[in-house]
């Protein structure tokens, strides 16, 4: 049953069970085992519902491709029924989801069996998964490690093999900076590609997942695309479907790489080196390279993002506090979301509308250059994945100071609303994985499928889970 897990991804596991050789129950009960065993080391976990997903696998699970495969759901804005939402904050630790938000109903359609939730900073806030409500979730290739966030609980549990691939989000590198720490693939998809976990969420995020090969993301981003009714945003359909699309030939395409941050100041060179690898290995597959940079309007993209991810979560407090019938305690809220909240306090409706057009311009402004190249290649981070602690979640000044460059390379795409794609392609100098990014124009996920997957073949990363965890 563990070379089941280990052996195979998330469509192979899949494959194994419609052919029988093994059963949906038997699939569940060793990710169980596994989430006994692994879980306490790492932390990944921080919900679960056994009992619940062992009745659903007995009573017999829809006939969808995934049909068996167990399956986490990230604990922000996503609702399990049944399962707290706790969005990482204390202030939320009572609240229990009465009922599956659209996505996760489009995962259970699919035949995933939903196991539990995933650890995440308190409202998605931090590059490091270190809430103060759960404690930090760990790398298991070094525990003293953080696993990236704000997806990073996801992360974790399919490095160490709980479930073949987690359910992540998206709203500054929150996918692609635990995909790059945990060396797996994360893609964000485009603004209106897939469903809103909650109508409560940011325009900056999108919802989709962690995987160990890029057929399992084209895959669940086949099986959950597309708006549901009343969604504010939309977006053509993909011409095909996505797995299509992976081992298409991609042609030859026209590639900027960037290894400078959008200030222009340089990344650090364990993240240059990797990405300027991947521009050589991009070479020799036939495609055209050459040194370019966006010309990014930071001032567009600071007030878009600063704004349009507090705003967002000091309305969903509110709408707490209202629920609970009380004001804000001093213990509610971590240091950081506790200043954001203060801030929004005076943002008005014109500085909220203000931020919605700088969005805009952001978007129009970058997305101009991508009428020049296919494809932007880039360091995922600005430096190598922190040791937990660094980004102190009650810190202020550390925050401040050291969570810029972790998201630098990846939130500029939140704002333009573009597809972008971390793959698990290099290592710092003390051998922990570092991604590269992977940016396309708005609606082109079809085009950084091909290419991953171009890459996947020709250079095939380790996909085996981490286990036992390093110290």
């Amino acid at each position: 049953m563990d070379s089941q897990f280990d052996d195979h991804d998330m469509t192979a596991l899949a494959e194994a069970i419609a052919r029988g050789d093994l059963s949906p129950r038997e699939a569940l009960e060793c990710s169980l085992r596994r989430l006994d065993e692994r879980n306490p080391t790492v932390n990944a976990v921080v919900s679960a519902r056994a009992e619940q997903a062992l009745a659903e696998v007995d009573a017999g699970l829809p006939d969808g491709p995934l049909r068996g495969v167990p399956f986490l759901i990230k604990d922000l804005h996503a609702d399990v029924e049944g399962l707290p939402t706790t969005h990482g904050s204390r202030l939320f630790a009572g609240r229990i989801a009465g009922r599956d938000s659209e996505l996760v109903a489009r995962y259970r359609r699919a035949g995933l069996v939903v196991l539990g939730k995933t650890n995440t900073p308190e409202f998605g806030q931090n590059a490091s998964t270190e809430p103060v409500l759960f404690g930090p979730t760990r790398n298991p290739r070094r525990l003293t490690h953080s696993v990236g966030g704000s997806s990073g609980g996801a992360g974790a549990a399919v490095a160490v093999g709980i479930t073949p691939a987690a359910h992540g989000s998206d709203g500054g590198g929150s996918i692609r900076i635990p995909a790059s720490a945990n060396g797996l693939v994360g893609l964000k998809p485009s603004r209106g590609r897939m469903p809103s976990a909650s109508p409560m969420g940011s325009p900056m995020s999108v919802e989709h997942a962690l995987t160990r090969s890029v057929r399992d993301t084209a895959s669940l981003l086949d099986l959950t695309c597309g708006p549901q009714t009343g969604a504010p945003f939309g977006i053509a359909p993909p011409a095909r479907p996505y797995v299509q699309e992976v081992g298409a030939d991609p042609g030859r395409l026209r590639i900027a790489l960037s290894t400078v941050k959008p200030s222009g100041d340089p990344v650090h060179p364990d993240c240059v080196a990797v990405a300027t690898d991947v521009a050589r290995k991009l070479e020799a597959l036939g495609h055209h390279v050459e040194v370019a940079t966006p010309d990014y309007p930071q001032d567009a993209l600071s007030v878009s993002l600063q704004t349009m991810m507090a705003a967002p979560m000091a309305a969903l407090v509110n709408r707490r506090l209202a629920e609970l019938g009380r004001e804000l305690r001093d213990d509610d809220l971590e240091t950081l979301p506790r200043v954001q909240y203060e801030r929004c306090t005076t943002i008005t409706a014109a500085d909220l509308s203000a931020a919605y057009t700088e969005l805009e311009r952001a978007g129009y402004e970058i997305g101009r250059f991508f009428t020049a190249y296919d494809l932007l290649l880039t360091p995922t981070l600005g430096r190598p994945t922190p040791g937990l602690g660094l980004l102190d979640v009650m810190d202020l000044d550390a925050i401040w100071k050291n969570s810029g460059d972790y998201g630098v390379m990846t939130s500029p795409f939140n704002t333009t609303g573009q597809p972008a794609i971390s793959l698990p392609l290099g290592a710092d100098s003390t051998g922990l994985p570092l991604g590269v990014q992977l940016v396309a124009a708005h609606g082109r996920e079809d085009l950084l499928l091909r290419i991953a997957s171009q890459l996947e073949a020709a250079h095939p990363w380790d996909t085996m889970p981490v286990w036992p965890a390093v110290e």
